[in-house]
């Protein structure tokens, strides 16, 4: 089967909060979409995070099903 797409996009504004590593951010139609992943230092960091704590053992918020 063969498809043709013919299309115009004209976008004035694009905003965008948030792309993370396993996000796909389309415009339009694509016949294959690779993935890809880039990490960038925007904040110009030079030294490792330091660690991060355990948080304490908590109940669930919501009851989750019994596993048996």
């Amino acid at each position: 089967m063969h498809l043709t797409v013919h299309q115009s996009i004209c976008i004035h504004t694009l905003r965008v909060n948030s792309v993370s590593n396993s996000s796909i951010l389309q415009i339009g139609s694509a016949g294959i979409i690779r993935a890809s992943s880039e990490l960038y230092n925007t904040g110009g960091y030079t030294e490792l995070a330091e660690e991060a704590e355990a948080l304490s053992e908590q109940e669930p918020l919501v009851p989750l099903a019994p596993t048996s």
